[in-house]
This record gives structure tokens, sequence and C-alpha cells, in this order.
């Protein structure tokens, strides 16, 4: 039994019982069929729903390549299994991860990845690795860049886990995107990346609420006057928690 439509409808109800305000533009971008990559910066865990199901319908199913270890919550993983996710080791070898979207883009799927590799603090785009780059130039698959603003208001890295009622969240869908078959994967992507800030800037001015004085602008990127932490310091700590990922994996004690 395909569970995806029931538990895209449940994410949508949960949408309503907190009264988000979810707005979508460009979405006609997204192919009505045939293969399609879904790329998009990453500023909350619940950025993938967002990204899938804020199209209006008909929308089009997606399979977002998911950190593995989101997984080992039971909860979570069943869900996401269900919804036929990718789950993908970002800390280890992705190539399985990899793999699995390939085959799905072949069948002529919509497969949805962060070219960050994981959510940014800084709420400032990362550089993006070629993962789709490499899947489009495989597949014959167009991108489609997309920006996320304010989801991060709601589940986001480093900061307490509790929804807000009432957040504005916007989704922006920019023109498809095909790297050609030998094209350097690293400039593609750098052009990638560019193409999804150019759409993130636009979904930054057009947000319609506005933050309260320091701590409430947590949520807004230093270089537009809120308190997030800096790209550089985001760096550092990220780096350090990969470092301490990766002894506890090697040492069998893998945790969140």
């Amino acid at each position: 039994m395909d569970l995806y439509s029931p538990l895209a409808a449940t994410f949508r109800l949960g949408w309503r019982a907190l009264s988000l305000d979810v707005r979508s533009t460009g979405h006609h971008h997204i192919p009505a069929r045939g293969p399609a990559i879904l790329a998009s910066n990453h500023v909350g865990y619940l950025d993938f729903n967002f990204v899938a199901l804020a199209p209006p319908k008909p929308r089009r199913q997606v399979r977002f390549l998911i950190r593995h270890d989101v997984y080992e919550n039971k909860l979570v993983g069943a869900a996401l299994h269900e919804l036929r996710q990718i789950p993908v080791d970002v800390h280890g070898d992705p190539s399985s991860g990899l793999r699995h979207a390939e085959v799905a883009l072949r069948d002529g799927e919509v497969v949805g990845i962060h070219p960050e590799g994981t959510i940014s603090p800084s709420f400032v785009p990362r550089p993006g690795r070629t993962g789709a780059v490499r899947l489009a130039q495989a597949t014959g698959a167009p991108i489609v860049p997309v920006a996320v603003w304010g989801s991060q208001r709601l589940l986001t890295k480093w900061r307490p886990r509790r929804l807000t009622r009432g957040i504005a969240v916007e989704v922006h869908y920019g023109e498809p995107f095909a790297p050609a078959p030998e094209a350097d994967p690293s400039d593609a992507t750098r052009e990638l990346m560019m193409r999804i800030e150019a759409l993130l800037t636009v979904a930054q001015a057009r947000y319609p609420q506005q933050p309260g004085p320091p701590p409430d602008d947590w949520w807004v990127p230093s270089h537009l006057g809120g308190s997030a932490p800096t790209p550089s310091e985001v760096e550092v700590r990220l780096k350090e928690q990969a470092e301490e990922r990766r002894r506890r994996a090697l040492g069998g004690g893998f945790t969140l």
C-alpha cells in the first residue's frame, strides 16, 4: 500500500494545526512528468516536507536523500521509510544513497537533495557538494534549484526544539538547470549554489514577518543584521561535531 499520500496529508494537517503560512512560487518549474532533482538550501529539519509539499496539487512525490542517522529514531525512521525517502551516510560513504537516487531518477521519479549536506546554522548556504550535479550528469535529469526560508524558526540545529505557531515559510523554485555532461562537477555545483542563493535572497526580501530585538532575531543571518552565528563560526563547530561523530562511529557508540 502506498502511504506517501496519507502521510503527506498528515504533514499538511500539521501545518494547519500550527497555523503556518506556507507560500510557494515558481512551482511550475517542476516538470509534470519524468525525472527531476530538487536541490534546496538547508536551514531546518523540516525543509524536506516544505520543498516537497508546498506546491499546489497536483504535486509530485519527492524522494529526499536524508542522513541515515535520522532513521535511528523509530517513529521518524518509520515515517521516512513509508515516504520512500533515501538514507545516505553523509559522514561515511554516501555512494549507496546516490546509487538509489540514480535508480529512482532513471525510473522517472523526483529526487530531493540538500547539496550542503547538513543544516547551515548561520542560515547562509554552505559550499555545495557535487552529488546533485553528478546525478544530473549521469541521468540527464534537470536540476530545479530551490530556496526555503522561515522553516528554521520551527526546528533547526543547535536551537531548542519547540514548534512555534503562525510562522511563515517561503519556498521558491527556480528555472531548471541542466549541467553539461562534460562540465566539471565542482564548477557546475558552484553555479547551482549561486542560483539557490539568488532565490534565497528574493525569499528573504519577500518574507512577511520581521524579527524582534535580540535575542529574538536569532533566525536572521548576521550579514542581514541578525544574531545568528557567522558562517566562519558555524564551520568551526560543524568540523568539531563531524570529528566527534566519526570517533563515536568508529568506537561503536554513534549517537545523534
